[in-house]
């Protein structure tokens, strides 16, 4: 070996990275003993609002009953009132005027008031980001206790865009003031259904 192989040789042994066990993670994380009222004071706490709908109740008398002087309405989810499909639209910046939109999601965080959002149909992302008023439409019971939960609960069986949303858009940048609406939904609520 000459001493060109030496130096090269070295230098790949000593770059060789130690290999380390990674940790345990499932382990006990916090259970909450009532997730439903734990979600509701954590969103609240940033900006946003949880409500179940009454089991003699419809989505649609919750909407007339709980936002007044709506303009226009954007959901992709099949509700009998009066809407667009973001969908049919084929430039996002159309979206721009919608004042609520209609969204599903998949299931709620009690630690941080977030929920997952998937609509694997959805084309047209820039709804949860433009419109005026977020309405999040979930499942009753489908609340788990932490981030540690929501992370094995998460599926990409396809190629796809989620995200987590925690209440209404915020910032604290400035003079640390919290300002809410700063740069995209003013109002966030959850809807358990």
């Amino acid at each position: 070996m000459n001493s060109k192989e030496t130096i090269l040789a070295n230098i790949k042994n000593a770059n060789r990275p130690n290999i380390t066990k990674l940790p345990n993670i499932d382990i006990l994380h916090v259970e909450y003993e009532d997730k439903d009222e734990k979600f509701s004071q954590t969103l609240k706490s940033v900006g946003g609002v949880a409500s179940w709908l009454e089991n003699d109740s419809s989505i649609e008398e919750f909407i007339e009953k709980n936002y007044d002087d709506l303009g226009l309405i954007g959901t992709n989810l099949d509700l009998n009132i009066t809407h667009i499909k973001p969908n049919d639209i084929d430039d996002p910046h159309a979206l721009k005027d919608i004042d609520l939109a209609i969204i599903k999601g998949e299931f709620a965080v009690a630690e941080n008031g977030a929920v997952w959002v998937k609509e694997s149909d959805n084309t047209n992302r820039a709804i949860y980001f433009i419109a005026k008023k977020l309405l999040i439409i979930i499942e009753k019971n489908n609340i788990v206790n932490t981030m540690h939960e929501a992370y094995k609960k998460i599926k990409f069986e396809k190629s796809g865009f989620g995200l987590f949303i925690s209440g209404p858009s915020k910032t604290a940048d400035i003079e640390q003031a919290l300002v809410i609406g700063a740069h995209g939904a003013m109002e966030c609520r959850v809807l358990f259904v």
